[in-house]
């Protein structure tokens, strides 16, 4: 095996527990009695109480944060849900080579951020917020920036060597 395809397959490990982790954080946050519970109530009543319950209008969580940022904690959930998703923006690139087009990487995390919100909406184990995909997507883009400025480094290093 290759160095360069040990270290694919090594950063391909840390992704999957990246995205275990994330999982783990924003869905299965709960105890797991409590994540039981939850579940023994699922019944077309309880759905349809989170449809209740989702935030579908854009920036009205964010608002909510800094409005009341002096009673709630805004800075931690703010930023918190921006952060989850840095490693995903930097990582995804090196373990799909076409997710290296910025469009590509942020339809993957769009569809990853959605796919638990949606989750969350029907399953009680959270709230759906259409601002946590705003929030992550960032996260995911800040990321990304960080892969292209870490990438523009490495080649620069390289070529020095390589003339030097």
């Amino acid at each position: 095996m290759k160095n360069g395809q040990f270290q694919r397959k090594y950063v391909r490990i840390i992704f999957l527990i990246y995205l275990l982790i994330v999982i783990k954080v924003i869905i299965f946050k709960y105890p797991l009695e409590q994540l039981r519970q939850i579940a023994a109530t699922w019944e077309k009543g309880v759905i349809l109480e989170g449809l209740d319950t989702a935030n579908f209008t854009l920036f009205k969580t964010i608002r909510m944060y800094i409005d009341y940022s002096y009673m709630l904690n805004s800075f931690e959930n703010l930023v918190g849900n921006v952060v989850v998703f840095i490693p995903f923006g930097f990582l995804l690139p090196y373990v799909l080579r076409w997710a290296k087009n910025f469009f590509v990487m942020l339809l993957n995390a769009f569809l990853f951020v959605l796919g638990i919100e949606v989750f969350q909406l029907f399953s009680a184990f959270g709230a759906f917020d259409v601002d946590d995909i705003l929030l992550n997507c960032f996260g995911a883009t800040l990321g990304y920036i960080v892969y292209l400025i870490y990438e523009t480094i490495k080649k620069r290093c390289q070529n020095k060597e390589r003339k030097g």
